[in-house]
């Protein structure tokens, strides 16, 4: 099955110009997600890390899914004011100003490897902030997982010195 045949294009999402990739229809389709998950859980049983943590919020889909077949523990990564303890964060740009994300402070212990896990790599933006939330708490990242790339808008080159792997690639 083409995973790719059965993402849904949406032009003009969320602005003009831009061409979303709904990844809700892959996971309305059970073999479809089964899929994508069975290839990634090929991908990391038997690598060493220790913590899935998953990106707000559809990075929380895919890493909680690996997190529980691992048996690892998952951590959020979410946006400002939505975590009830204290947190640290980590600014990233946008195309027009800057974002947050942030983590509790106790989420992660110094010396844990982890799995960093969203839906899509566009610019790299996001990634690169939880790369840094993962550093300030001490941990390393293990790798940055991604279930679709737009390699076309370059965000590998963003996180440069870290492994990253990508389900699906669009141009």
């Amino acid at each position: 099955m083409e995973l790719k045949d059965i993402i849904r294009n949406v032009p003009d999402f969320p602005k003009p110009g831009i061409l979303f990739r709904d990844i809700t229809t892959l996971l309305q389709r059970p073999e479809a997600f089964r899929q994508a998950v069975d290839t990634l859980l090929e991908r990391y049983r038997g690598m060493s890390f220790d913590m899935v943590a998953g990106i707000e919020s559809r990075g929380f889909i895919m890493g909680t899914v690996l997190a529980y077949e691992l048996n690892k523990g998952f951590v959020l990564v979410r946006k400002p004011g939505k975590l009830p303890a204290a947190t640290i964060s980590a600014e990233y740009s946008l195309e027009y100003g800057t974002d947050r994300i942030e983590m509790h402070v106790d989420a992660l212990k110094p010396g844990q490897r982890v799995l960093l896990v969203d839906d899509l790599l566009a610019t790299g933006g996001t990634m690169q902030a939880a790369c840094s939330l993962v550093r300030q708490s001490g941990a390393e990242v293990a790798e940055c997982s991604f279930l679709i790339e737009l390699a076309g808008l370059n965000g590998r080159a963003r996180l440069d010195g870290y492994t990253i792997f990508s389900l699906l690639t669009y141009e």
